[in-house]
């Protein structure tokens, strides 16, 4: 039975990009959430209630197919808010984990100075068709900061996971950070 990532983190913290690595080095497939996002906003406006109940509904069939399949594992990135949402957040992870045996969650942590540097680069533009507004994507996330709590306190995130790690990995690569999350899951 496959295994489940989650790799969480605020907007441009380098979850694509660590999860491209892992997928690399363990022959998981990679699911980000921009997969999604980019495909139901050119149905719906990004701030519908059908946009979100689309998005929802699209990632948890995915999730449901996939579980049945005999891959390796999916690789799934996005972000999980830890404050206002997080019942919501919790319990919509809880039911994509439910799908598999074994599943684990990494947060990743980086600065907002180092994030909206990351937030330019080519990889991160190339693959989020809605970010090449940088204008509004730097606005975003700056906003989000005051509406979302994206990364977790100090012990929080231990007692919300079961298997979880937490990484800050502003002066790590991303295949550093890969490497660091094959050797700690044993994928």
């Amino acid at each position: 039975m496959p295994k489940f990532i989650l790799i969480i983190g605020p907007q441009a913290v380098g979850k694509m990009t660590v999860g491209q690595e892992l997928a690399k080095i363990t022959e998981y497939k990679l699911f980000y959430n921009h997969m999604t996002i980019e495909m139901v906003r050119l149905i719906v406006d990004y701030d519908k209630k059908a946009y979100q109940r689309m998005n929802q509904l699209i990632r948890y069939e995915v999730f449901k197919e996939f579980a049945k399949s005999s891959e390796k594992g999916i690789i799934f990135t996005g972000c999980f808010d830890f404050g206002n949402d997080f019942e919501e957040e919790k319990q919509e992870t809880d039911r994509w984990m439910s799908l598999f045996e074994e599943s684990y969650v990494i947060e990743l942590e980086a600065s907002l100075e180092e994030r909206l540097k990351r937030n330019k680069t080519n990889n991160r533009l190339e693959h989020k068709a809605s970010k090449r507004d940088l204008e509004w994507s730097e606005n975003d996330l700056i906003k989000s900061m005051t509406k979302h709590k994206l990364n977790s306190e100090a012990g929080e995130g231990e007692k919300i996971f079961k298997n979880y790690i937490k990484i800050n990995n502003e002066n790590l690569s991303a295949k550093e950070v890969a490497t660091i999350i094959k050797e700690r899951f044993d994928l």
